[in-house]
């Protein structure tokens, strides 16, 4: 099952059920007005939705065309990244020379949840001296999930899958880091791909918590990184439980996977600038490649491998804010 978020102007937008290749549509309104009310009952909204999205495979729906979409959720109670790839850890571990984390905990931090950018829309930032970098990610969104459950019960909590960017300001980072409180300026708002979707839609590439399809990034027009989403350290459910250990977890709750990476980035390409100019770094001695400047575009795109459509790409320009 595929669902959006209609833009009609409103901070939460209108919850839609999406055909599988994306070109139809049905309103979902007599189920639930919205994303967010719809997992907060997901129980009984599931059923309901999962009906409109039956009546879609049968033909019915508008046409998508001219739906103006928001991120699927515009905004959320909770959203916690975590860094779930050690090929990117371990290269900036290399480059900073800092501890790696202790054996079995994954890094996981709590950012702004308050604003998630449609995958179109320009992004705003103040300066380009900021150190303007995209994130390639993949996430997840979950229902109500209980304090202390273990990664095997968190499995059955994961009830969406996504893709987001996960935007970064890489000079502000460190600066932020040293305090020991967290990013706060070098984290603005995320964005998300237009289509959030049940892990049934994925298939195999849905195993172990993980989501096994490359994330294509392309950077001004050119391919920047093809890197494949499976090898996390960690897994979703793994994540979920670790976020969840000393607290209960809202619904709609969005964790992402951290920058997807590969240990065979010179080959294959990064999710990152940041991880390019670590590569460069080791390789060469200093960075070569620049940070984003205002009128940059950045493309991310997760298709199945019979091409298909499935979560919709982000496509979006960087602008002064």
């Amino acid at each position: 099952m595929k669902l959006a978020t209609q833009d009609n102007g409103t901070p939460d937008g209108a919850l839609v059920v999406v055909s599988a290749d994306g070109t139809r549509f049905l309103g979902a309104s007599d189920v639930a007005g919205t994303l967010q009310a719809a997992l907060d009952g997901w129980a009984t909204a599931e059923p309901a939705l999962r009906a409109l999205a039956d009546r879609l495979a049968g033909g019915e729906g508008e046409s998508a065309s001219n739906l103006a979409l928001a991120a699927p959720l515009p905004r959320a109670w909770q959203w916690l990244d975590g860094s779930a790839f050690r090929s990117h850890g371990e290269l900036m571990e290399t480059l900073f020379g800092t501890e790696p984390p202790p054996a079995g905990r994954p890094l996981m931090y709590q950012g702004l949840s308050h604003q998630f950018l449609s995958a179109t829309a320009d992004v705003p930032l103040p300066r380009e001296e900021d150190g303007i970098d995209f994130e390639g990610e993949f996430g997840i969104i979950t229902d109500f999930v209980p304090m202390g459950v273990t990664p095997e019960q968190a499995i059955a909590h994961i009830k969406l899958v996504v893709q987001i960017n996960d935007w970064s300001l890489r000079a502000l980072a460190p600066i932020e880091m040293k305090t020991g409180f967290g990013w706060v300026q070098a984290k603005p708002a995320c964005s998300i791909a237009p289509f959030a979707v049940t892990p049934d839609v994925l298939g195999d590439a849905w195993r172990e918590g993980r989501v096994h399809l490359p994330l294509s990034v392309d950077w001004n027009g050119k391919r920047f990184g093809d890197a494949l989403g499976g090898v996390m350290e960690f897994g979703f459910h793994d994540l979920v439980a670790h976020a969840a250990s000393t607290r209960s977890l809202c619904a709609g709750t969005i964790i992402g996977s951290g920058t997807v990476s590969n240990s065979n980035f010179r080959e294959i390409g990064s999710s990152c600038i940041a991880e390019r100019r670590g590569i460069e770094m080791l390789d060469e001695g200093k960075p070569r490649t620049e940070f984003m400047r205002f009128g940059d575009t950045v493309r991310m795109e997760a298709r199945m491998p019979d091409g298909g459509v499935l979560f919709g790409a982000i496509d979006q320009k960087v602008i002064r804010g």
